[in-house]
């Protein structure tokens, strides 16, 4: 498995989190939990950003990891 690979397997569980959060938020009628779930979906939204990033600059760097 390549960097690359693996890479794009950790952003699809980071995304996956997210909207399970986002779930969690619309499910909730707790005022304070449901911002909580909300403010931890926009920081794993804000990771899959940078892990986007890096995933990019790796394919840019070594051609080797782009996914076939």
């Amino acid at each position: 498995m390549t960097v690359g690979t693996q890479l794009q397997q950790t952003i699809a569980g980071v995304e996956s989190a997210a909207a399970t959060l986002k779930t969690f938020a619309l499910q909730t009628e707790d005022q304070q939990a449901k911002k909580e779930f909300q403010q931890l979906a926009q920081t794993m939204e804000s990771a899959v950003k940078t892990l986007e990033k890096r995933r990019q600059y790796i394919e840019q760097q070594e051609p080797q990891y782009k996914q076939q």
